[in-house]
């Protein structure tokens, strides 16, 4: 759906001509070579042969993410394969080195978890769970425009901390295209709903650790560093934090476009239920409570919450909930990114790369407070323009590297920041679903993108400093 987007037009436009391929492989030796001369000059420093190497390969990471020439998955991919080559063998590195740590990525607890939330979200959606919670939206709040934009926001928020921001905004928005239809693509409770739900799958995410793939990449560095955050100790500041945000956007939205005036007829939303079998509804909801609990409870029974993401693994398999065909569906590719960016990070701090980047900025005549914030704002505006997985990869390997009490603060504060790009269709999947309906503009994203610009980064840095300091 992604394809209005200029970016997205433009390739396809390229493959159409059979120069895709001639493109793609332009931009990845462009990439290359940009690399090696970067490269070439760092080793001026005479950091050695291990630094050198790493430093390599995270500028090519960094090009090719920004670039796309290849998937970001295959990028994540690419990173362990080089990762493998440069350290398990002795055509790069004089002397081979255990290559354990890279290939481990693959199962860490983190990969668990995302995997187990993949299939919670899955089930939701073949039992329609999503489409009950937007029908109970309505009921809830009639046809009061501005209380059901607030609503239908919180709604999306809260299900995106469980589901696939994504599918969420999906489920959300092909829901209320009747209604947007009917007011017209003129109409500022259009341009609400449409630039309104996206933001609130976006930043809904931010209040789990499943709920967006950054905050599990920050989990699981910080893991390497041996800090455990639990899904209990991430939703204290993260769920009150991103529901304070979608209401804070609610209200500015509401002030900016005048909501209220708006006038609704919801005769025309759908209102069918498909055949559900209700012991398979049961089953998802069931499900659902078990495993979230179990995140929940972990500090009083022990069990790590990768392997209570098995939970939701077997019992939706063995109730039929989900079958094979299903499993192949989910996104495998979000997986393999988040195993390379994880490898990539490690690989920057084991060879002592983050230390000296780190180092540098450390020396800079300002105060780490003042580095924390810059962290914050690089993530958000580096989000607009890349996947916001590949941003959290590249800065929260160097964020953990802070001295106490921010290398726990910043990486989280980081990871929260990448979730408040919505500056551009392209900056998010919701976003470009929204882009995608021809109902919207792409300027009307700018108000969103600039206010989460602001705003994000700040109360992250806020609520996850009150947090820290509490924590510790």
């Amino acid at each position: 759906m992604a394809t209005s987007d200029s970016r997205y037009a433009a390739e396809k436009w390229y493959k159409k001509i059979r120069f895709g391929w001639l493109f793609n492989t332009s931009s990845f030796i462009g990439n290359l070579v940009l690399a090696l001369i970067i490269t070439y000059f760092f080793r001026q420093l005479e950091y050695g042969t291990e630094v050198d190497y790493v430093f390599f390969l995270g500028i090519l990471s960094i090009g090719l993410w920004v670039t796309e020439a290849i998937p970001p998955f295959a990028v994540g991919i690419f990173i362990i394969v080089m990762l493998i080559f440069g350290f398990g063998t002795d055509y790069i590195i004089s002397e081979a080195a255990p290559i354990d740590i890279y290939v481990d990525t693959w199962t860490s607890n983190v990969i668990w978890l995302l995997l187990g939330g993949f299939f919670l979200a899955q089930g939701m959606k073949e039992v329609e769970l999503d489409r009950w919670l937007f029908r109970f939206t309505i009921r809830k709040f009639g046809d009061q425009p501005d209380k059901l934009l607030m609503g239908l926001m919180m709604v999306t928020a809260v299900a995106s901390m469980v589901m696939s921001n994504t599918a969420t905004t999906a489920m959300m928005i092909s829901s209320i295209l009747p209604l947007i239809r009917l007011l017209g693509k003129t109409s500022n409770y259009s341009k609400a709903l449409l630039t309104g739900i996206p933001a609130a799958a976006s930043v809904g995410g931010i209040g789990t650790i499943i709920g967006s793939t950054p905050n599990a990449i920050a989990v699981g560095a910080l893991q390497e560093q041996g800090i455990n955050i639990t899904f209990i100790d991430w939703m204290l500041f993260g769920t009150p934090l991103s529901l304070l945000l979608v209401f804070a956007f609610y209200k500015f939205l509401a002030w900016k476009l005048r909501v209220k005036e708006a006038t609704l007829d919801l005769s025309m939303l759908p209102d069918s239920e498909a055949e559900i079998t209700p012991f398979k509804r049961k089953a998802v909801i069931v499900t659902l409570f078990v495993t979230v609990g179990l995140w929940l409870t972990e500090p009083l029974h022990g069990i790590p919450v990768a392997a209570t993401s098995a939970v939701p693994i077997l019992f939706l398999t063995l109730t039929e909930v989900i079958n094979s065909e299903q499993v192949r569906s989910l996104p495998w590719d979000t997986l393999m990114l988040v195993a390379g960016g994880l490898a990539l990070g490690i690989a920057l701090v084991d060879v002592g790369l983050a230390d000296i980047i780190m180092a540098k900025i450390n020396s800079l005549p300002v105060a780490v407070a003042v580095v924390a914030i810059l962290f914050s704002l690089i993530a958000v505006l580096l989000s607009n323009v890349m996947s916001n997985t590949a941003a959290a990869s590249i800065l929260i390997p160097l964020a953990v590297t802070l001295p106490t009490p921010f290398g726990l603060a910043v990486p989280v504060i980081v990871a929260i920041s990448c979730s408040c790009s919505l500056l551009l269709p392209v900056s998010t999947p919701p976003n470009a679903i929204a882009y995608a309906t021809g109902l919207v503009d792409q300027k009307e994203f700018r108000n969103g993108g600039l206010f989460f610009i602001v705003v994000g980064p700040i109360s992250a840095f806020l609520a996850v400093m009150l947090w820290v300091w509490w924590y510790i």
